[in-house]
């Protein structure tokens, strides 16, 4: 009989409504050198990416210099920051579900393709890395989300199978990426449906098959 036995979370629109902090953060970056995602590209095609793969995308589609990548996505890291801080506050639904985890005895990790400094920061004001054994970001792996790899490299560390493990995810490139991986998922539509009894139901449903 399968047991689940840890809840791997992505991150952004999962534990942290920060889609579209990262959104406006990175296109005030592009505006400063005159380029800018509109809103319907970043949801359809760049939504869930680390920023250097969006600034690698703009630069073969919409010719963005590459020799600017770098100061672009340092100003978008500082905004980021500046965003988080002014914005990040701890949400009672999302603490109550990963304390009630934790307490079950599920261990809770946070997969994100953000880098490590935006994970913690976000975490720490939303009042959430209590409740976490580790992260895993875009910096501790050679391929992010879709691939597999950042799940895969955290079920290793958990030492776990991948059908001990659940996956709560939002978007294509995760979703992508939690299958790849051979874990179960569980796709939510918006961060509301993160909570301690879709993710106890979707567990239940999965140890009873």
């Amino acid at each position: 009989m399968v047991k689940i036995k840890a809840v791997l979370f992505d991150m952004d629109g999962v534990l942290i409504e920060a889609k579209e902090w990262h959104f406006e953060a990175l296109n005030r970056a592009l505006k400063l050198y005159g380029y800018e995602i509109p809103m319907s590209d970043h949801l359809s095609r760049y939504d869930g990416l680390p920023t250097k793969v969006k600034l690698q995308k703009l630069s073969a589609e919409n010719g963005l210099p590459v020799e600017l990548h770098s100061e672009i996505n340092a100003k978008k890291q500082e905004i980021t920051m500046e965003i988080i801080k002014e914005r990040c506050r701890p949400n009672p639904i999302r603490e109550h579900c990963l304390s009630e985890l934790k307490s079950h005895g599920y261990r809770i990790v946070c997969c994100s393709n953000s880098i490590q400094q935006t994970i913690k920061t976000m975490l720490h004001y939303a009042n959430l890395d209590q409740y976490l054994e580790f992260i895993v970001s875009n910096q501790d792996v050679t391929n992010p989300k879709p691939d597999p790899e950042i799940y895969i490299t955290a079920m290793k560390k958990l030492g776990l199978q991948p059908n001990e493990c659940l996956i709560v995810e939002d978007n294509e490139n995760g979703i992508r990426a939690a299958i790849a991986s051979g874990g179960h998922l569980l796709t939510i539509k918006n961060i509301d449906e993160v909570n301690l009894d879709n993710i106890l139901h979707k567990i239940t449903e999965i140890e009873s098959q």
